[in-house]
């Protein structure tokens, strides 16, 4: 895989990266869902998949509302549930991240808008960015009806922002958390190549494009 070549030759990777490559993310202006999950006084949890765990999670740790994140996989058995396995391209998992927030900081669907918008391309076929195989797939496994139907809703409303077809899948399964050394990777390697390369430039296209959702 090519973050794990990467990890291997860190030096090497970095100075082979394209020009220009840290600035190539942007927000795709997407509008505010018109249907949403209604807000409770206990916490919600949303499970989002978007290829790269590493960045899906360092994007929604910066927004407000959110309490805490967590790097996983979703969609297949907590036997396979182990990098090594998920590797493999044939546990049936995406790499995924878990998602507690506050919803009256915060609703289900400004989530959605971010894991849209800026967390990665919903659109791109076969895996996300330089990874390929289908655990990097776009899904969302809604964890209520309420977030199913609002899911539905809200990518049948910006479909027609993309140029592209949507390949986001609606999806069932539990979530298994990574290992830790996959906990806040972004946070812990801000120099490593991968997140300089693709990370880096998402956060700080949250930061510039919808300033007002970051804490």
């Amino acid at each position: 895989m090519i973050r794990m070549l990467l990890i291997a030759a860190a030096p090497l990777a970095l100075l082979a990266l394209p020009a220009g490559i840290a600035r190539s993310e942007h927000v795709v202006p997407l509008p505010q869902p018109t249907l949403d999950v209604a807000p409770t006084p206990a916490s919600q949890t949303a499970v989002f998949a978007g290829g790269c765990f590493w960045g899906v999670e360092a994007v929604f740790r910066q927004l407000k509302g959110v309490r805490t994140v967590t790097a996983g996989y979703a969609g297949g058995t907590a036997a396979d549930a182990s990098y090594a396995k998920v590797s493999t391209e044939r546990t049936g998992h995406a790499e995924a991240v878990r998602i507690t927030y506050d919803p009256a900081q915060v609703r289900y669907g400004t989530l959605l808008r971010v894991f849209f918008a800026i967390a990665h391309d919903p659109t791109q076929v076969g895996g996300q960015g330089p990874d390929r195989g289908p655990s990097y797939r776009s899904a969302i496994f809604p964890q209520s009806p309420d977030q199913m139907r609002v899911a539905r809703a809200y990518m049948a409303q910006i479909a027609p922002a993309f140029r592209k077809p949507l390949t986001t899948r609606i999806e069932q399964g539990r979530f298994f958390p990574a290992e830790p050394y996959h906990q806040r990777f972004f946070d812990r390697n801000p120099t490593h190549p991968y997140i300089v390369a693709w990370d880096k430039p998402k956060v700080a296209a949250l930061r510039t494009g919808l300033p007002m959702l970051v804490r």
